[in-house]
C-alpha cells in the first residue's frame, strides 16, 4: 500500500508544476529584473528590495519561475522585513531553450549552478525554498555545499523517488532498469499523448479548478526531452545518505497521497521514514491541498514559510 502511494506521488513530479501565478495566467517572469550571470543551465529573475535578506526559489519540474508569484509578493509587502527574491528558472523548461539541459541529467548540474551563482553574487547563507524536483535540488544544494545554505524549505517531495518503482529495499543501482524505461517511454511518446496524460496529471496536482488552466500551457511550452531526462534522473537518485550533511534548518511541508486508500498516518510514516537520516528536519502535513501547496492553500504556506524563516 505505501509503495501505491508512492507512486501516486509520481504523478505529480512527473509533471511536476508547470508555472502559473496566482490566478493561473502564465507570465513567465516578464518585467522582473534578471540577474547577470552567465549561464546555459539556468536563468534568474530577482525582485524585492536589492540589500535585503536573500532567499532563492526552485520550481519543479516542468514549472516556471511563476508558480512563485504569489509568494513573492507575500515576502515583498511584509512590513519590516525586507526580502531579495531570486527565482530559479531551468532551461527546457516553460518556454526557455533546453541549451545544456537538452541531454543528460538536469538536477544536479543546476544545484550546481545555483551555488555557483549563490557564491558568484555574493549571497550570504540565502534560505532556499524548492517544490518538488525543486525541492530536490534544494537537498542537493544543502548537502553537498552546506556552507552557502542558511535554511532549507522542502515542499511536497521526498529525497528517494526511486522507492515508488520496485519493491522493499529497492536501491537506486536496482531501480536502473525501470527508470530507463520510464524515460523511453515519455522521450518517445509523440506529443497529443504526452500531453493527454500531462493534462491528467495536472488535474490531479491542483485542487483548485481555477488555477488549472495555466499549467496546461506550460507544459506544452517545456521540452520533453528534459522533461523525460529529469524525471529518470529523479527516479535513480537517492539522496538519503546525504541528508546528514545538511548543516541548516530543514521544513519539509507535505500533503496526503492523492490516493483514496491512503490514510493521514500512512503518509505521515512514509515522509517520516524517507527523512530519517536528518533527524532534525521539521514536517509537517498541509491538509485540504494537492501537490501546489501554495496554490491550494497559499495562506497555510505563507504562515508556514514566514514562521521557518524568523524562526532562530
Amino acid at each position: 500500500m505505501i509503495r501505491t502511494a508512492c507512486i501516486a506521488l509520481s504523478a505529480a513530479v512527473l509533471l511536476g508544476g508547470p508555472a502559473l501565478a496566482q490566478d493561473g495566467h502564465v507570465n513567465h517572469a516578464e518585467g522582473h529584473a534578471h540577474a547577470a550571470f552567465a549561464s546555459d543551465r539556468i536563468h534568474v529573475a530577482v525582485d524585492g528590495d536589492t540589500d535585503g535578506r536573500d532567499i532563492i526559489l526552485i520550481p519543479g519540474l516542468s514549472s516556471s519561475p511563476e508558480i512563485w508569484q504569489g509568494t513573492v509578493d507575500h515576502l515583498i509587502a511584509q512590513d519590516g522585513v525586507g526580502w531579495r527574491v531570486h527565482r530559479i528558472h531551468v532551461q527546457g523548461f516553460a518556454g526557455a531553450p533546453a541549451k545544456a539541459n537538452a541531454t543528460g541529467p538536469v538536477a544536479a548540474p543546476v544545484a550546481e549552478e545555483i551555488a555557483r551563482y549563490i557564491r558568484e553574487n555574493g549571497l550570504n547563507k540565502p534560505a532556499v525554498v524548492g517544490h518538488s524536483m525543486g525541492g530536490t535540488m534544494g537537498m542537493m544544494l544543502a548537502a553537498r555545499h552546506p556552507d552557502l545554505v542558511g535554511r532549507l524549505m522542502v515542499v511536497d517531495m521526498i529525497p528517494f523517488m526511486g522507492a515508488m518503482f520496485g519493491p522493499p529495499g529497492t536501491t537506486a543501482e536496482s531501480v536502473v532498469p525501470v527508470a530507463d524505461q520510464v524515460f523511453t517511454a515519455q522521450s518517445t511518446a509523440p506529443r497529443d499523448q504526452y500531453l493527454t496524460q500531462a493534462k491528467a496529471a495536472v488535474t490531479g496536482m491542483i485542487k483548485t479548478e481555477a488555477a488549472r488552466s495555466g499549467p496546461l500551457q506550460d507544459t506544452e511550452t517545456s521540452d520533453q526531452q528534459v522533461s523525460a531526462s529529469a524525471f529518470r534522473e529523479l527516479i535513480v537518485t537517492d539522496l538519503r545518505p546525504e541528508l546528514s550533511k545538511i548543516t541548516a534548518p530543514v521544513e519539509v511541508l507535505y500533503v496526503k497521497f492523492n490516493d483514496p486508500r491512503m490514510t493521514d498516518p500512512i503518509t505521515d510514516a512514509i515522509y517520516q521514514m524517507s527523512f530519517a537520516t536528518l533527524p532534525g528536519a521539521k514536517l509537517k502535513r498541509i491538509d485540504d491541498s494537492a501537490h501546489f501547496i501554495m496554490l491550494d492553500q497559499p495562506q497555510a504556506f505563507y504562515g508556514d514559510l514566514d514562521a521557518f524563516l524568523s524562526a532562530k
